[in-house]
């Protein structure tokens, strides 16, 4: 029987703030379309449901806490997943607009991008010709001047009201190597604590390529940086890199993360239907290489979260 820090916890970024509704007709966009996607991923096999939200009108990402609140409250409802809120919102937000759902709700768990980078998909522009709505193209070529903020500041900040505060724990998004760096650099502060989940992202660009060889980096970096026993790694592979990175990663003994938010495809060529299609996918590549899936009890035990009866939705 294998313990519990042996198993595999699968989350699921079902709509993110990235992709546009142009670019796939099955990206969830609505508050019922967000929420039942949602309860499909759980309902598949994943631990942890990564929430942003949407404009239901023209489906541009939107920070507004009213309708991040048509959707969280009936997944939390319906699973008993692990909710874990952006706190990245988009590269068009401030800070003050992404932390005013994750401060109304105060969820188990939120994301934290750990500094400032370039993120762009400006090329996917050109090869789109024909737009669903207006904002869409100048949203996307714009990501090209656009900066994605999160300066030492901010991440201090998010630590203190979010985690000191409301008792949040954090997915922390690591996009190179320096970043990993930087989460050390607050826990030396004292402002962050272990068991840390490390959420390693791979194939944006802006960040570290889809390389095998960059996984075994940041894999090996955080085991110098925070001892093996003291993290959980995690996972993301962006676009088609999302399948072969997970399943490398998972046998490395890491946790993986899919959703349409990190890719819009099941194969080569193929959209995705759901996000399900890719939790189910997954996990069975997980099962056929003989590992387990945590539960969210399981998943909560392991990131020493709070619990879902002190969350405020």
């Amino acid at each position: 029987m294998k313990k519990t820090q042996d198993k595999v916890i699968i989350s699921c970024a079902v709509t993110g703030s990235v992709h546009t509704p142009t670019m796939s007709p099955h990206l969830p966009l609505t508050p019922d379309e967000i929420a039942r996607q949602s309860i499909e991923a759980a309902e598949a096999g994943a631990a942890i449901i990564h929430l942003h939200a949407r404009d239901p009108e023209n489906g541009r990402p939107t920070a507004d806490p009213r309708v991040f609140d048509r959707f969280v409250p009936r997944i939390g409802a319906a699973t008993d997943a692990i909710i874990n809120i952006t706190t990245g919102g988009s590269t068009r937000m401030t800070l003050e607009e992404r932390l005013a759902y994750p401060l109304k709700a105060k969820p188990e768990m939120c994301s934290l991008n750990m500094g400032s980078m370039n993120f762009s998909i400006h090329p996917a522009a050109r090869k789109i010709s024909d737009w669903r709505h207006d904002w869409e193209k100048p949203y996307i070529e714009g990501m090209e001047d656009m900066i994605f903020r999160n300066t030492f500041r901010d991440i201090k900040h998010i630590l203190q009201v979010l985690g000191e505060d409301c008792g949040t724990r954090f997915e922390f998004e690591c996009y190179d190597v320096g970043h990993l760096y930087n989460l050390a650099h607050f826990m030396d502060e004292g402002l962050v604590k272990g068991p840390l989940f490390i959420q390693s992202i791979y194939g944006i660009l802006g960040g570290l390529g889809p390389d095998p060889e960059n996984l075994v980096l940041m894999r090996t970096t955080a085991d110098r940086l925070f001892g093996r026993d003291n993290y959980r790694f995690s996972i993301l592979g962006a676009g088609r890199h999302q399948m072969p990175l997970l399943t490398m990663g998972a046998v490395m003994g890491g946790n993986v993360r899919v959703g349409l938010e990190d890719s819009l495809y099941l194969g080569k060529g193929q959209l995705a239907k759901s996000c399900a299609e890719q939790v189910r996918k997954i996990r069975r590549i997980l099962e056929e290489l003989s590992l387990e899936i945590a539960t969210p009890a399981e998943a909560r035990a392991m990131l020493g979260l709070k619990g879902r009866e002190q969350v405020a939705f």
